[in-house]
């Protein structure tokens, strides 16, 4: 079995392994960041530590996200680094049979290394994404990653 935390993008649903998941939070006022990439809309303070902000909607569709009621702050643990990805809602935490994940061979897929199959269950689809490859996968996350933790290091100087 494969535990997962399951959420919704737009009309699509996708999940991440439970052990890279450290919260799901509210989604709460972002820092504004300036010269970051687009879909960084800023960093919030989750548990004492400064984490990015990443708009999932933007960088999966190339369009701003919609914040509702729902929206949540799925925090997961990427290259020694808490990152939030935005999303539409953060839906349950499920187990996924090894035999209902099937591995994608589709082109599009294996431009995407972070989907690492998609969960073939009745009455749905999920894409399973793997958040270390997809946030090393995103243009300027070196920066962001610098950037938080020159941050960082200077609260810890005051």
């Amino acid at each position: 079995m494969n535990k997962v935390v399951v959420f919704q993008v737009q009309n699509e649903q996708y999940a991440i392994p439970v052990e890279h998941v450290i919260s799901i939070e509210k989604m709460d006022a972002p820092t504004l960041i300036p010269n970051m990439p687009d879909y960084m809309v800023g960093v919030v303070r989750i548990r004492e530590e400064l984490t990015p902000v990443l708009d999932t909607t933007r960088i999966l569709y190339n369009r701003p996200f919609t914040p509702t009621d729902r929206t949540r702050l799925v925090v997961v643990m990427a290259d020694g680094l808490s990152v939030a990805f935005i999303v539409d809602d953060a839906k349950e935490i499920i187990d996924i049979p090894e035999k209902a994940i099937k591995q994608v061979n589709m082109l599009a897929y294996r431009q995407t290394t972070y989907f690492i199959g998609i969960a073939n269950l009745p009455e749905r689809l999920i894409t399973i994404i793997d958040p270390k490859k997809w946030f090393a996968s995103l243009e300027g996350s070196d920066a962001i990653k610098q950037h938080v933790q020159k941050m960082e290091g200077s609260n810890h100087n005051t």
